[in-house]
Parts: structure tokens; sequence; C-alpha cells
């Protein structure tokens, strides 16, 4: 392995991972350093959604919201099996938001996205809609719209997998220790070794700050940590759709369809104070059950949680009263020629604008970086396993279900989202062991060769979801398995 590079990316998140991407695809040498497991912080603990943001329309983040609206068809089209059009119903609360103000949002949501492949919005009686049967009575008219469902931790790992398939080197497990610029370059201290690059990006995350600290930077921009917690409970529902709910308090949560026998509800927004462990309290947990027991007809309480996970989303500080109002924007500062080597720090953001964020950072070094071959490419060439049309993936399943009519159809779908088409790198290999869940020795073996995992908790609840259906008794087997 080389140690010199021409961009060096602190962060295996999905900031970090997508401007790695952005920049092997345009033929610069690059090195990703994750201190811990890929997307193992913020970018395995989203509410899976790549939206628009509807209510940021509320705080006038009409930018914000138009570049999100344009990202979900492109990364639908890059990504069609990590990603999927999920329509959500908002119900109408009298007392709350009036419905005209819903439908003008809606309205500007259809319209200013570019929108293309997704269905518009519409105006549904609950009496008569699917999304009506699961609530209690007395909810009436409901707007159905278009937005998407990623599989967020996923979504991280073929970003990384793609930087290594282009000749990047990928590092997990692998912390900063301290960084120096000397000779027109920057000098990498990991435990791993020490790595020369031509430029240094700081895409860490809610760990920016103490970044810009082992580089002896002195950062200009606050930023503010806000938790953001979710519940899985059993299946509430039995239809396709999700659910946009408000609260009294003017919060809003999602109940959305999980892993085909789940509902995952969230999300929080508390801030995040130092030392304070990044895990759902008592009281978020009591809030989300409280929120979705207004409206479904069968009350959710705590001891009907079976999972909870919980992320640390960096915000830039606006000044904001409320943490759910901080805006979900995101500045990207460079630093100035004459300081040498280039350092780029990434503050804020979300999933769904990673990839032009991406693009706008590889742009920014540009012309620093003589080794960068060529302009903007990543909304036309997909993510590993993504080569299929948008509307494929049922082909797709059919075709994986024929050629292995030993497996049953739930794990040919979970294999066929989560893969795409290079399931059959494992599927057509002898599946050895079998832990359980439709987990095989051949995938474990695959995640371990490609995509970097180590442990249990990496297979089970980052590059799968299976930790919600193994037992304790299987998830240990598992782990010996593994070594840990």
């Amino acid at each position: 392995m080389t140690d010199s590079f021409d961009i060096a990316v602190i962060g295996g998140g999905v900031n970090g991972a997508g401007i790695a991407r952005d920049a092997a695809g345009r033929g610069a040498r690059v090195l990703l350093l994750e201190a811990g497991d890929l997307a193992s912080g913020t970018s395995s603990a989203s509410t899976k959604l790549i939206h628009g943001g509807l209510r940021y329309l509320e705080h006038y983040e009409f930018a914000l919201v138009r570049e999100s609206l344009t990202e979900r068809e492109a990364l639908w089209r890059i990504a069609p099996h990590i990603i999927h059009p999920l329509r959500f119903v908002l119900p109408h609360v009298k007392g709350l938001r009036p419905r005209w103000l819903l439908r003008l949002g809606l309205f500007l949501y259809d319209h200013i996205g570019g929108r293309k492949l997704l269905p518009a919005t519409r105006t549904v009686d609950l009496a008569a809609h699917p999304a009506g049967r699961p609530l209690k009575p007395g909810f009436h008219t409901a707007f159905e719209y278009s937005d998407g469902w990623v599989d967020d931790a996923r979504l991280v790992v073929l970003n990384a997998r793609d930087v290594a398939d282009r000749g990047g080197t990928v590092l997990t497990r692998t912390p900063l220790q301290a960084a120096r610029r000397e000779g027109g370059l920057w000098v990498i201290e990991t435990p791993a070794g020490t790595f020369r690059a031509r430029a240094l990006v700081n895409a860490a995350g809610p760990a920016v700050l103490k970044v810009e600290g082992l580089v002896g930077d002195t950062p200009d921009t606050g930023m503010r940590l806000v938790r953001g917690s979710h519940i899985v409970v059993p299946r509430l529902f039995d239809h396709p759709f999700a659910y946009f709910f408000q609260l009294p308090d003017g919060r809003i949560f999602f109940a959305i369809p999980y892993e085909r026998e789940f509902t995952l509800i969230g999300t929080t927004d508390v801030d995040q104070r130092e030392g304070e462990p990044i895990a759902a309290s008592a009281e978020e947990i009591a809030y989300l059950c409280e929120g979705a027991s207004t409206y479904f007809d069968r009350a959710v309480t705590p001891a009907d949680v079976v999972w909870t996970y919980s992320g640390v989303r960096p915000l830039i500080d606006d000044g904001s009263g409320r943490p759910e109002a901080a805006t979900r924007g995101y500045r990207l500062d460079l630093s100035e020629a004459g300081e040498g080597a280039p350092l780029l720090s990434v503050y804020g953001g979300k999933i769904t604008t990673y990839r032009h964020l991406a693009e706008e950072a590889v742009d920014l070094l540009s012309p620093r970086l003589a080794a960068l071959e060529s302009g903007p490419w990543s909304t036309t060439q997909p993510l590993p396993g993504g080569d299929f049309a948008v509307d494929g993936l049922e082909a797709l399943k059919a075709a994986l279900a024929a050629e292995h009519t030993d497996l049953d159809a739930a794990t040919i779908d979970r294999v066929a989202r989560a893969y795409g088409t290079r399931a059959r790198r494992w599927l057509d290999q002898d599946r050895g062991r079998d832990f359980g869940g439709g987990l095989c020795q051949a995938e474990v073996d695959y995640l371990v060769a490609e995509e970097w995992a180590r442990t249990a908790e990496d297979v089970l609840w980052r590059r799968t979801k299976l930790g919600l259906r193994l037992d304790a008794q299987q998830r240990a087997a598992l782990a010996e398995y593994l070594g840990n």
C-alpha cells in the first residue's frame, strides 16, 4: 500500500465516503480513514429517508429543499437496490397546521425540485384509503405525497466499495492521531502508519471540531450537536404507506414500514451534551410512544419497543432556539492558497444531499489539485450493485429466485435490496453454514472480504438489519465465527 495520496478524507460517514468516491472517480489517489466502522455514527442512525424535508419549508429553507428534492431522483437512479420510492400520508388535524398551508407546502414540494419519476401529491379520504384503517376514528382528510427510503448504512458502505474499486484505499478502525503540513503535503499519523497527501478533507461529522484541533486549525464555524432517536416496534400496519404525523408542540414524526415485520418511528431532536450517552432516553422513548398512540388505534408503549437507535447530527449553529429548527444545510470551508497544502472542512449536511455536497467539495479542491482529470460524474454512474433500471428491482428479484430456488421470498427480497446485482457474487458460491434469519456463511465472508465488516455488530446492524431476527444464541455463534 502506498503512503502517498492526492486526497486523504477523514471520516467514513456518508459525506466522507461520498467525497472519497467523487474524487476517486476523477482520477485522484484517495485515502479514506475511519476511526470505527463505516457508518458507525450518524450515518447509520438516520430516519432512512431520501427526502426534501417538507418541514424545512416552514423555516424558509427553500434552497435546501430544492437541492434535496433534486437529489431524490438522482440517487434513486444510481442506487435502485437500496433506495426506493415511498408514499407518505399526512393527515390533516384540526387545530394544527391549516389545510391550505399543508396543500401549499406540498404544491411547492411537487414543483421546485424537478420531479419527473415520482408521482405527485393527491388529497385522500382516510375512510376509503388503506392508511386510514390503523388510525383512530376522527381523521378524515389526508395528503399523500412522494419521498424516498434508503438503507443508510449500506449507502455509505457502497460508496466506500466504489472508492476501493476505483483504486482508492479504505482503512477502517484507523483513527487520526495527528496531521501537519510539511513540504507542501499533509503528513497524517495513524495507528496503521504515516501517510502523506496533497490535500486533507475533514468530514468527521460530530467530531469535525475535534479533528480541527488535531490538525492545528481554529474553526470559525460553531456547531450544534443534536441527538435524534428512533424506536422500532412490531408492525403497526400491513400496507406499504408511511406516515408523516404532526404533534401539538409543533414537531413532526414519521412512522415507516421497516424490515417487513416492524414499524420505525422517529425522530426526536434533543441537544446532545458532552459526555452524555448517544442513546434514546426514557423520555424520548415515551415521547415517541405517546405520539404514535395519538394517531394509531393500537396504543404503543415502551414495552412494545424491540430496538432503539440514536445518532448525533452535527448541525451548523445558526442561533435557532429549538433544536428541530436548526438548519440541515451545510458549509464547506477551504483553506487559503497561501496556507500551504489545502484543508477542506465539512460542516453540517444531511444524507439526501451527500452526493451534491461531495461534488461541490471536490470542485472546490480541483483548482488546487492537477491530479483531478474530469468534472462531475456521479449522477450517471451507479453504486456497486445498482447497475439496473430504477424500475428493475422486481425483475432482479425474479431472476435471483429462478436461479436459487432453495431460497425463500423474504431472503430473495432482502439480498436483492441490499446487494443488487452483486448478490450473485456470494449467492452463486457454496453458501456454507446457516447463522439464522437467512444469513449464511458465504454472505458473512463476502461482508468481511468486500465490505470491511469485522464484528457481529457490523454484520447484523449495519451491513444487514438481521439483528432484529437472530436470537442471542445465534448472535453469539456469529461473533464466535468472526473471532469476536
